[in-house]
């Protein structure tokens, strides 16, 4: 397992060491001694979620405030998704700043999310299978969110189709509007 800095150097890809042959493959897709290695953290991990999805579909921008933020490891096990980390901390030198990363069932890239980043994804296939581990439970008291099409963030969903949202998706406020992180 390695870990490859983003442009958000608290953000990070996570690539696993995949063992394939004529059979198929096999990696660990997580272990917590190389997950420490790689990146020097030591998260404890206390849920893990799963969501299905089809083309199109647009979930985020996510995230939990204090006392229950959650840092995310967060993969895709069937399909393709282009996944979005975007920085509200405000003392942060890259607030308001964010980083897109494909993950895919081929390239079997994670990335780490920690605290402190609204958290989205695009589904770029037919059908999605995401998954991902939380380092706290969800808490619909903490739970809030920013518009994805927020000007002043400018994220390129790399598509011009026709997106896909949940109706609180679609009510979600301006970055500018937003509790936050300080």
């Amino acid at each position: 397992m390695k870990a490859i800095d983003t442009a958000i150097p608290d953000v990070k890809i996570i690539e696993p060491t995949v063992f394939a042959d004529d059979r198929g493959f096999f990696f660990e897709s997580f272990s917590q001694v190389k997950f420490e290695a790689a990146t020097g953290l030591s998260p404890t991990f206390v849920q893990d979620n799963h969501s299905r999805s089809g083309k199109g579909v647009l979930r985020g921008l996510h995230y939990q405030l204090p006392p229950r933020a959650q840092a995310k490891l967060v993969r895709v096990v069937i399909g393709e998704v282009y996944d979005v980390a975007v920085d509200i901390r405000r003392s942060s030198p890259t607030f308001g700043q964010w980083v897109g990363v494909l993950l895919s069932e081929e390239n079997k890239r994670q990335l780490w999310i920690p605290e402190g980043f609204a958290h989205g994804f695009l589904t770029l296939s037919d059908r999605v299978e995401f998954l991902y581990k939380t380092t706290d439970y969800y808490a619909p008291e903490s739970d809030r969110g920013i518009r994805w099409d927020d000007p002043t963030l400018a994220i390129d969903w790399k598509t011009t189709d026709a997106l896909t949202f949940s109706a609180k998706d679609q009510r979600q406020p301006l970055l500018a509007d937003a509790e936050i992180f300080d």
